[in-house]
């Protein structure tokens, strides 16, 4: 039960990014079937969350805290698109360093972001967010704010995690329709739409966000081809894999099945953490009982959940982006 609950990552409320919002979330870090927050900013809020944690649940484990820091977290830079067109790197690996000293001033451990989306229908609605149609300038960005978010050391107190998103091929959405379908061949998608993840990756991304999107048929959260094949095995990636807001439930809508059987696909693909959905928390234990999904898949997602809290080095210390002076003196400066 404490193993699947390290795999469920929730909001309070706070976050803009969805209409979903988490019941009971006290009672559930109590419980121990929480693994991270988002939503919520601010040492002092913070802290209260991490205290039911790290007080009062029977491991004691700290929570992950995430927000969507995507071009600045108070001090605000231009749209990423805005960055990309000034070709600066270092100039946005600085806007990214910056974002990060005041999101973990402000209480937070890891941002979602960058987002390296290949896009090139300009209907697509989220344009705004990547760096446009260019896999060589996407590349070079991608990495430039992995290395800004995460410094060179993420133990750091001024380090955060950073989420390569949205895996993948998320700007290809037929005719620019949000979540639609993507089709296309295997050259087109390594050519042009998968080096900017790559590069992410390369450059030491802690963590990586699937995509609502289909691939091949398959919801990119239930891909394991996606997920497994290509991510772990071919780019050896070690790192944190979590679901984009209930992009785990939404599977259903692609017609997928039910919860229970979304959420076991998912296990499957390789999907450590479950944002919003609450699908792993709900029926995993009982897909374990049918045989649906594994121990061993279950363990190794809680392990990854587990490594980017030690990476993060919340286990030596769970209130180490929890400071008010740090937060007074950095954020706005």
């Amino acid at each position: 039960d404490e193993k699947i609950g390290q795999l469920n990552l929730v909001t309070p409320g706070g976050a803009v990014t969805g209409s979903v919002v988490s019941k009971d979330v006290d009672g559930k870090i109590r419980q121990g079937n929480v693994g991270g927050l988002f939503g919520i900013t601010g040492p002092d809020q913070v802290r209260q969350a991490q205290e039911i944690a790290v007080k009062n649940s029977r491991l004691h484990i700290p929570l992950l805290f995430g927000l969507d820091v995507i071009h600045g977290h108070k001090t605000v830079f231009p749209i990423p698109l805005g960055l990309s067109c000034s070709w600066d790197t270092a100039l946005i690996r600085k806007s990214a360093r910056i974002a990060a000293t005041e999101a973990s001033a402000d209480g937070l451990d890891w941002v979602f972001s960058p987002m390296v989306d290949i896009a090139r229908d300009p209907r697509w609605g989220r344009v705004a967010e990547g760096a446009g149609e260019d896999p060589y300038l996407g590349s070079q960005i991608a990495a430039a704010m992995v290395r800004g978010y995460q410094g060179n050391d993420l133990t750091k107190d001024d380090a955060v995690m950073a989420c390569v998103k949205h895996f993948a091929l998320y700007g290809a959405a037929e005719a620019g329709r949000e979540y639609n379908t993507v089709d296309m061949s295997r050259i087109r998608m390594y050519q042009y739409y998968l080096p900017p993840y790559k590069a992410a990756i390369d450059a030491g991304a802690g963590s990586v966000m699937s995509s609502f999107n289909v691939i091949d048929g398959i919801p990119a959260t239930g891909n394991k081809w996606l997920l497994t094949d290509l991510l772990r095995n071919q780019w050896k990636f070690k790192g944190l894999v979590v679901s984009d807001y209930t992009s785990l439930s939404e599977m259903t809508a692609h017609g997928m099945g039910d919860l229970k059987t979304v959420a076991a696909l998912a296990m499957n693909a390789g999907l450590d953490m479950d944002m919003v959905s609450e699908g792993y928390l709900a029926t995993l234990k009982q897909s374990l009982k049918e045989g649906k999904v594994t121990q061993t898949q279950i363990d190794q997602a809680c392990r990854r959940v587990l490594e980017a809290k030690y990476k993060l080095g919340l286990f030596s210390d769970p209130y180490r982006r929890m400071n008010d002076e740090r937060a007074q003196k950095e954020i706005l400066s």
